[in-house]
Order: C-alpha cells, then sequence, then structure tokens
C-alpha cells in the first residue's frame, strides 16, 4: 500500500503496549470502530513502530494496529522493539561471537518479557505477529515527508534500499545484521536507534532502568554545536560538568546532520517529555514516554511543508489507561 501524498495522515509515536490509550487517541481523532477495524472515512494513520514491550496491553495494540493496516486504514514501520523481537529467534552467523542476533541479555530478555508474558498462552499469535513484522518498512518516504523510527540517513538508505524487499528486511538480512561492524548492522542501528557519541573517557550513564551507558544519544539537527550538551538528545540528559565540555573538531566532522531544508521527517524512539511540539520547523518527534506515564502523541499532516504546532494531538498515558 503506497503513500498517498494529497491524503491527510495522523502519525502516531511509539505505543509500547499502551493499547487502550491508543483507542482513546483514535477516538479523539475521528476515528470509529466499524467491524472491528479502528476506520476514518478521509484519513489514515502512520505508525512509527514500538507497538509492543513494556505496557499493559502490548497484544490489543498489537491486534488494533495490524487490523488497521490489513484494512487499509494504516501504515506501520519496524521500530526498533520489533527488530529485537525477531532477532532474539534468529540465530547468528558464525563468528558473531553471539548466539543469536539479539543477544540474550538481561537487558534484552528484560526489555521483550512483557511481550512474551503477555502471548504466553497465545504461541501461535505471537509467531503470526512475528511473521508479520517482516512485512513492516523500515521507512516511509513521498515528496514531501519521510517516516523512520530514529535517524534517516539518506547515504545510508541509499545503499540499503537495493538489499530490501520493497523496503522491508527479510530473515537472511536479519541474520547477516548479527555480525557487528557489518553495512547491515551499522546501517539497521542508525535508522531504528539514531546516532551516538561516547562519553568523556571514563564516565558511564545509568539510565532510569537500571541500564549503564558509556555512549549517549545524540541529536542529529544541530546545525553548529560547540559541546556536548548542544548534541545530547536522551531523557537522562548528562552532568552539567560533561554537557559543558567541548567538542573536538573530530567529534564535530563526525556528527550527522538532518538539513533544516530537507522533507518533513517525522521519528518516534527518544523518550519526550514535556509539550509536544517541533524540534525543527521539518522535524518531529513523537515518542512521548507514553508507557511512563507520558503522552501518546499524533501529528495530523495535511498538505503543510512546514511543521504547525497547533496540529500535535496527545492523550494523557495514567493510570485509567492501564490494569
Amino acid at each position: 500500500m503506497q503513500l498517498d501524498p494529497e491524503r491527510g495522515y495522523d502519525l502516531i509515536g511509539d505505543i509500547h503496549g499502551c493499547g487502550h490509550a491508543l483507542a482513546r487517541l483514535l477516538d479523539q481523532l475521528g476515528y470509529r470502530l466499524q467491524g472491528g477495524v479502528w476506520r476514518h472515512s478521509r484519513r489514515q494513520v502512520i505508525f512509527l513502530g514500538d507497538i509492543i514491550d513494556r505496557g499493559p496491553h502490548i497484544r490489543e495494540a498489537l491486534h488494533l494496529v495490524h487490523g488497521m493496516v490489513e484494512h487499509g486504514q494504516a501504515h506501520c514501520i519496524m521500530g526498533n522493539h520489533e527488530f529485537n523481537a525477531l532477532g532474539w529467534y534468529m540465530p547468528a552467523p558464525p563468528g558473531s561471537g553471539r548466539e543469536f542476533v539479539r543477544a540474550h541479555s538481561p537487558r534484552f530478555a528484560r526489555l521483550l518479557q512483557e511481550t512474551f508474558d503477555q502471548f504466553e498462552h497465545y504461541p501461535d499469535e505471537w509467531q503470526a505477529f512475528r511473521d508479520w513484522f517482516y512485512e513492516l518498512p523500515l521507512f516511509l518516504e513521498t515528496e514531501r515527508f519521510r517516516v523512520v523510527h530514529a535517524c534517516w540517513d539518506s547515504s545510508v538508505i541509499a545503499r540499503l534500499r537495493p538489499l530490501l524487499d520493497d523496503g522491508r528486511i527479510n530473515p537472511a538480512l536479519l541474520r547477516e545484521a548479527g555480525l557487528p561492524g557489518t553495512f547491515i548492522c551499522q546501517a539497521l542501528d542508525r535508522l531504528l536507534r539514531g546516532t551516538d557519541m561516547p562519553l568523556p573517557e571514563g564516565m558511564t550513564l545509568t539510565s532510569e532502568e537500571g541500564f549503564v551507558r558509556t555512549f549517549f544519544r545524540t541529536k542529529f539537527w544541530e546545525e553548529n554545536p560547540q559541546t556536548y550538551g548542544d548534541v545530547v538528545f536522551q531523557p537522562d540528559g548528562l552532568p552539567e560538568h560533561a554537557a559543558r565540555l567541548p567538542l573536538s573538531p573530530q567529534q564535530k566532522d563526525r556528527l550527522f546532520l538532518y538539513g533544516p531544508d530537507e522533507p518533513l521527517l517525522f521519528v518516534g524512539h527518544y523518550w519526550r517529555r514535556g509539550q509536544p511540539g517541533p524540534l525543527r520547523g521539518n522535524l518531529a518527534c513523537l515518542d512521548y514516554s507514553a508507557v511512563k506515564n507520558g503522552k501518546l502523541v499524533a501529528y495530523r499532516l495535511d498538505q503543510e511543508t512546514r511543521l504547525d504546532p497547533a496540529k500535535f494531538a496527545w492523550v494523557e498515558v495514567c493510570a485509567v489507561f492501564r490494569p
């Protein structure tokens, strides 16, 4: 199903199992449940990936999104969590130093555990959804706007595109992604996880979930950064003394830039907080930490070529949407 550049689209950020909040947001946007599928007479949804993991209604969210896609009411791209789920079951290639493409480490086990638990009594459904994940494209594009889960890098996409099946990965490509350092591994990491930078020597960060990191996520739209603080883009930030450190010329040269004159770009992935709005006139992140009692956010795209702050819509995800 191809995108129609003349149509209105509602782009929705990371759901992470907040299925009840998603139904509330669709109702707020004017969609109605008809024949078991949420529909709109004039608009379609584009889901930005990360439907699964963490939340209380993962199975319901997957059925809702899948039903809309299968009935022509929505598109959905792959998020890093759908990729993780596929990689969890895929044996890694020889020489990778691991047993599976997605290592069965405590970190990834913890991220996927809620999904495994909710499908414990529905193994055939879970297998069918994993098969469907292969049908999710990594990105969508028209002349006017682009959609990817974490970062749009045109040079990487141009090189990757001939290897994909109409924008989609296949099992052989997934297995190849299990070899660290290869183009496939690095390309999928760029699109699904974004850009990052090593922390200053000897420094580590511990996330809210207890994961220790030696890298931090970076902006890919900052045109003239001078310090670490100018490029950090993650909810936990950097310690003040680290944020003030100057970037070296070599670090600046390695930063990726999505230019201000490129088409509109919509991403998820980054766990934002606060009032939804554009990052820049042509760039929006629609992940506002829904599963952490944040907001489930949509952008109502029509024919504009610059983002309009008034066209963000959301529902607050609080206890009313949880068990």
